[in-house]
């Protein structure tokens, strides 16, 4: 992405593993993209995500396919393989690092969730993720003071989204037992699920 010599761009970037990708994702995207007037979203599966180690996840190519399938003619929305090229665990700070280096000039948005934001402090580097990007907390009900809670001084913005009850456990669990995930992932997703049997 280049910026345009006049006003700055603003880029949200949502990671995660995306297995699968569901509505859940794209709603909650729109979401902030629509609150805080962002250019773009661009999302970033994890190829080796670090605070899943251990899990078995579906290989890395196979998810960011089918989050380019979900976002496929969906304006505003990219999806980026900078984590499945690079060599070792996906920390968010090494992402971050190589996305400013390489847009100079836009102002990037690294949302989470409030669940990730109180486990910021664990995370590698947090105080450099804090700083190369505006931090940009999701939440689905109204914050109490103690909800928002994180042991580190950084400042942080927040969106309320849609509050959709589907999480891609929930939907690999549906699949394993038999049970239809229709209408809880766009199309092109539930036709790669389906092709490589996945979740079975």
């Amino acid at each position: 992405m280049t910026p345009d010599s006049g006003a700055s761009i603003s880029l949200g970037i949502l990671g995660g593993t995306f297995d699968p990708p569901h509505i859940g994702h794209l709603i909650a995207a729109q979401d902030v993209r629509n609150a805080l007037s962002l250019d773009r979203v661009l999302f970033v599966p994890a190829a080796e995500p670090p605070h899943k180690r251990g899990r078995a996840l579906t290989p890395a190519p196979l998810r960011l396919e089918m989050v380019r399938a979900a976002l496929a003619g969906v304006d505003g929305f990219d999806v980026s393989d900078i984590e499945l090229r690079r060599a070792g665990p996906s920390y968010s700070v090494d992402t971050l690092r190589e996305l400013s280096a390489a847009n100079p000039g836009v102002r990037l948005f690294f949302i989470i969730g409030a669940d990730q934001f109180r486990e910021l402090h664990t995370w590698r580097a947090p105080l450099d993720v804090a700083r190369l990007a505006r931090l940009v907390v999701m939440h689905r009900d109204s914050l109490s003071p103690d909800a928002m809670a994180s042991p580190l001084d950084v400042e942080y913005g927040t969106v309320r989204v849609t509050r959709i009850d589907v999480s891609s456990t929930m939907l690999r669990a549906r699949v394993k037992a038999g049970e239809s995930i229709r209408f809880l992932v766009p199309a092109a997703v539930e036709e790669i699920v389906r092709r490589e049997g996945l979740y079975e």
